[in-house]
């Protein structure tokens, strides 16, 4: 089994194979070529590397690792600056606000020294609900589950679960 199948499969994967750069790369080159000069024509660039879009605005600084692990639902609006690390899925639900300098982090690294020299990584999945609004600068770590109506201040660090917020409608 490739690296790359084990990483899709969310099984512990080693980071510096050669395929895995190379996708890496591949993905760096298509940003750049968006990011360079940002218009509709050139975010094909990016959108062909997703899993799925419907709808989306990226501003110009978009970086991704390999883009074929981001979903991402009907009128998302990404700002400038944002990082997603997609070594899992990232599913993004409809009319998501993402702040500037937002990133989605998905992969993590063994806390022995050794296990991380020699490569080894893990990744876990992050979902964002339905209009969610994440503030500029804030950092999704792996595995967080963001529900619907949520809102995550600027600059958060977010390492648990965030609920759906019931909007309330009263009089």
């Amino acid at each position: 089994m490739t690296e790359f199948e084990k990483m899709s499969r969310g099984e512990s994967f080693n980071a510096i194979d050669l395929d895995l750069r190379l996708r890496r790369e591949a993905a760096r080159l298509a940003c750049a070529k968006f990011n360079a000069h940002p218009s509709k024509g050139n975010l094909r660039h990016v959108t062909r590397l997703f899993a799925a879009f419907d709808g989306v605005v990226i501003e110009p600084g978009f970086q991704c690792d390999y883009g074929s692990q981001i979903h991402l639902g009907k009128n998302v609006f990404i700002n400038f600056h944002c990082v997603f690390l997609d070594s899992a899925p990232i599913h993004i639900g409809d009319d998501v606000l993402i702040g500037p300098a937002v990133h989605l982090y998905t992969v993590d690294h063994p806390r022995d020294a050794d296990l991380r020299a020699s490569g080894e990584c893990s990744a876990k999945s992050i979902k964002i609900g339905n209009q969610v609004w994440i503030g500029g600068g804030a950092k999704i770590l792996p595995g967080i589950e963001i529900g619907d109506n949520a809102i995550i201040a600027a600059n958060a660090v977010v390492t648990r679960n965030v609920a759906q917020y019931e909007r309330y409608i009263g009089r």
